[in-house]
């Protein structure tokens, strides 16, 4: 919905102006990592939801510990995931696979898989491919890569190719259709598990949608700009390649490309 408004029960946090943190909602709080909507859902909820399973009153020391361990141990992972805070500086010193993200992701189909039905809840195992293939198209500008299929796991390849291929340039966007027939842009991170973007969207772009985007950019069919600028929306190819292009020459990176 594009707001924060609790009395409205709007719990959205992709707007620009969104900076809450547990913190800033409840003082008494320690924890400052920016809130997604399911934080913000837990921060109003978790602990009448808790006191009602409990059978306990919400101030109980039983509900105010489990609340507070259940965001730390739980929920403050899902609110830095969705917002691409890395659990780290740096490169992470092992891979973190087993998150909540990452197991909902196992749920949806393989990227190319013919059926891309997401609203099947549970699907058979599916034993992880050796080798993944998918089509690569540079663009003129040598730093920006299109994935004609989208949904492939396209970044730990395109870091191994980068050295196989020893590229003058480092790459520095992707687009690719999502699962909808609209397209994204997204920047490449630094390393294929960090939340750093070597070249983000605008920083201007960022938290706005919709035609609010679509004037701002100057671009027709926009439809977001993450918060974190590591990613962004369009209708078609041709508007999300216009992001790109727009995003390369406002940083100075790469030639135009016709």
């Amino acid at each position: 919905g594009g707001e924060y408004d609790p009395e409205r029960h709007r719990y959205d946090h992709h707007q620009r102006s969104f900076t809450q943190s547990m913190r800033s909602l409840q003082p008494s709080k320690p924890w400052t990592t920016k809130l997604s909507s399911a934080g913000l859902v837990y921060c109003h909820f978790g602990s009448e939801i808790l006191a009602g399973l409990l059978g306990q009153p919400e101030d109980s020391p039983v509900v105010t510990a489990l609340y507070d361990k259940l965001y730390e141990n739980f929920v403050e992972e899902i609110d830095a995931i969705d917002n691409g805070i890395a659990q780290t500086d740096g490169e992470p010193r092992y891979a973190l696979t087993t998150n909540l993200s990452a197991r909902v992701g196992h749920l949806n189909p393989r990227w190319n898989d013919p059926d891309q039905d997401t609203e099947v809840g549970t699907r058979p195992h599916v034993p992880p491919c050796s080798h993944i293939v998918f089509p690569l198209q540079v663009d003129r500008s040598g730093v920006m890569l299109e994935l004609p299929q989208g949904g492939c796991p396209w970044k730990e390849h395109l870091f191994n190719l980068e050295k196989e291929l020893a590229l003058p340039d480092l790459l520095q966007l992707v687009l690719f259709p999502d699962r909808s027939g609209q397209w994204r842009v997204q920047s490449v991170p630094v390393g294929p598990r960090s939340f750093e973007s070597r070249l983000p969207l605008p920083e201007p772009w960022r938290g706005v949608r919709d035609e609010a985007l679509s004037q701002l950019a100057g671009i027709p069919g926009c439809v977001f700009v993450h918060s974190s600028g590591f990613i962004g929306g369009n209708r078609t190819r041709e508007g999300a390649l216009e992001m790109a292009r727009r995003t390369l020459a406002l940083q100075g990176v790469g030639a135009q490309s016709g």
